[in-house]
């Protein structure tokens, strides 16, 4: 076998392996050992935003930060082995639909922003700096965590290209940010309709 073959088989190994623990449904796991299905509370997401309102602010936290670790420690381990850099941004890809498509929920999942808030942060974390002072920015203005997530997911592309990002991890993240942004469809109906929650502390 080849070098060349040789690497990709290893980078589909490592997809494969980063999809599975980006599948790993983490709100739904910590619902459950609080005795309740979030499937069936709230909006009945499993992310952090929804944990925090059904469960309480430690175990929406705690979703948080294991939604994002899903996506931050695959991409932090391929750039730290001798797999060539632009493989990270795939990998980052795969842990996100995970997420999204769990195999472990029969493809369904999340909409993504933690954990695309993880690969961002491996992939471009100056572009992440700057998304995320405007995401503050909404949220003290407004309230609506959806609104903040939808603007960010919709700014972090730009901010990646003109901060020099190279042209496949635009391309990922474009494609990061276009899915979160449709997982937000119902949301965006009703921020427009007035009836959507604000967040409170």
């Amino acid at each position: 076998m080849t070098g060349d073959s040789t690497t990709i088989v290893a980078l589909l190994i490592v997809i494969v392996v980063s999809y599975l623990i980006g599948s790993i449904p983490t709100g739904l796991l910590l619902g459950k050992m609080y005795g309740i299905d979030v499937r069936n509370e709230g909006s009945g997401n499993i992310g952090a935003t929804n944990l925090y309102r059904t469960v309480g602010r430690k175990v929406g936290i705690i979703t948080l930060l294991g939604d994002c670790l899903k996506g931050l420690l695959p991409v932090i381990l391929v750039k730290c082995s001798s797999l060539p850099p632009e493989f990270a941004a795939w990998v980052g890809l795969a842990a996100f639909c995970g997420h999204v498509f769990s195999v472990f929920l029969k493809f369904k999942g999340g909409k993504g922003v933690a954990t695309a808030l993880g690969v961002f942060l491996a992939l471009a974390p100056v572009a992440v700096a700057l998304v995320i002072a405007l995401f503050a920015c909404l949220m003290f203005l407004w309230r609506y965590v959806s609104l903040g997530s939808i603007a960010a997911a919709a700014a972090m592309p730009l901010a990646v290209y003109f901060l020099g990002g190279s042209g496949t991890v635009t391309a990922v993240t474009t494609v990061i940010a276009a899915v979160v942004i449709i997982r937000h469809i119902e949301n965006i109906k009703r921020l427009l309709a007035g009836t959507e929650s604000k967040f409170k502390a």
